[in-house]
């Protein structure tokens, strides 16, 4: 029978095993130990002490492990500016008539040629296009207080006897009697002929019956040649429009019954009431396109050149082109206006119009901003502005690849880039960005 003896540590003479307390609290001797050879090491290194005598190690990282190119190219520099959108500043209607006002449109209506912009005494007042104002009335008149002796027309065409007849009595400077008011001659050319020996009539000579007959041409009526003169033939077609407006058929135009301007308006507001009598603001009105309104700074409006480009930012972010329409030549009082950023210095107003009025989709108002190009550097060297740093020396310069520092000059700053310029600075040339 086999016995198996099992024999214990002690029994074999070897050391008894070190209590786990004290296992523990060697090992964190040690660890303690390593952390502090670590930071020693750390320290020494970051003095530039031990191991390489002081020396930098060519082959050690670059501070920030990036570089990039000195290149050649155009710096812009553009600016932004408040402005406000809308459609311009409103101005009075140059209405004429006289009487009681008994109709009026409502505020942002669009009136075209054609339409009528109010009624006075129940009278419509119509807007027609041009640039030269209504100044007094249209039509044929008695004897030769206006204008010269007309001709007769039907339906355009000049009457040669007629005409043979006015061409002597001009030379002779003899003129017609007037027929007596209600004999059958006056009801005649009161339709619009010349009767006979017994009616003269005048025609009016200008530009601005050449002014009224486009309008009345482009509306329609027609039969008249279209030239300064306001003939038989333009009373006729006069009539027939007068009867599309529900008016007395007079073949006259009064100085009131028509108010021009440069195109189709927008009405502003108006200035009296139903039943009050008409004043020079009865109505304002505005164009129809949505421009914007700068207050730019009186001292750094060089930007606001008629003509310049402009980019117009809207309230969602998206950008639209502008293009500077007209420059107020009069500065604000600084204590009125305050200048761009409310720093109350003199501003002149700048009006901007959108070409594309699409792209503004439905605003009518709201602030934006205005993007403008100031100065403008073309082919020069130019770097990230990261890449400058600043010399013990003063100024500027650039680290080169190899760790060297040479100093440049700096010039415009645009576009998160500077333009530089050197005796050792040259196009390619590899720079760091430091960190």
């Amino acid at each position: 029978m086999t016995e198996t003896v099992t024999q214990t540590d002690h029994e074999r003479g070897s050391a008894p095993a070190p209590p786990p307390r004290g296992r523990h609290g060697r090992r964190t001797v040690l660890v303690a130990s390593a952390l502090v050879v670590v930071a020693a090491v750390a320290v020494v290194g970051a003095l530039g002490l031990g191991g390489g005598g002081g020396q930098d190690d060519s082959s050690a990282p670059p501070r920030s492990g990036s570089t990039v190119p000195v290149t050649r190219a155009t710096l812009t520099e553009r600016t932004t500016v408040d402005g406000q959108l809308g459609y311009g500043t409103e101005i009075p209607l140059p209405v004429k008539s006289t009487g009681t006002v008994t109709w009026l449109p409502t505020d942002g209506r669009t009136v075209e040629r054609g339409g009528t912009l109010l009624r006075v005494d129940d009278r419509p007042v119509v807007l027609l296009y041009g640039t030269l104002p209504m100044y007094r009335d249209l039509g044929l008149t008695t004897g030769t207080g206006q204008g010269t002796p007309g001709t007769r027309q039907d339906a355009g065409n000049e009457g040669d006897a007629q005409g043979t007849r006015d061409a002597q009595g001009r030379a002779d400077g003899t003129s017609k009697a007037p027929a007596p008011s209600g004999s059958p001659a006056a009801a005649d050319v009161g339709a619009g002929g010349t009767a006979g020996t017994g009616g003269a009539r005048s025609t009016l000579r200008g530009m601005d019956v050449l002014q009224f007959e486009s309008n009345l041409a482009a509306l329609g009526y027609t039969g008249f040649t279209i030239d300064e003169e306001y003939t038989d033939a333009t009373a006729r077609a006069v009539k027939r429009w007068q009867r599309s407006l529900g008016l007395p058929h007079t073949g006259t135009v009064g100085v009131g019954d028509i108010v021009y301007s440069a195109g189709k308006v927008r009405i502003g507001h108006a200035g009296v009431r139903l039943g009050s009598a008409v004043t020079e603001d009865v109505l304002t009105y505005t164009g129809t396109s949505r421009k914007v309104v700068v207050n730019a700074s009186a001292a750094e409006d060089s930007w606001a050149v008629r003509g310049a480009a402009v980019t117009i930012g809207l309230p969602d972010g998206t950008s639209v082109k502008g293009e500077v329409a007209s420059v107020g030549k009069k500065a604000t009082d600084p204590e009125e206006g305050g200048g761009e950023g409310g720093s109350g210095a003199p501003t002149v107003p700048v009006t901007i119009t959108v070409k594309d009025q699409k792209s503004v989709g439905r605003l009518e108002s709201a602030p934006v901003t205005v993007e403008y190009v100031g100065r403008e550097r073309a082919d020069v060297l130019t770097v990230p502005v990261a890449a400058l740093v600043a010399l013990a020396e003063g100024g500027h310069g650039l680290e080169t690849a190899d760790g060297r520092f040479v100093a440049v000059k700096t010039g415009l700053f645009a576009d998160g880039r500077v333009e530089v310029s050197g005796s050792t600075v040259r196009e390619g040339m590899k720079v760091r960005i430091p960190e």
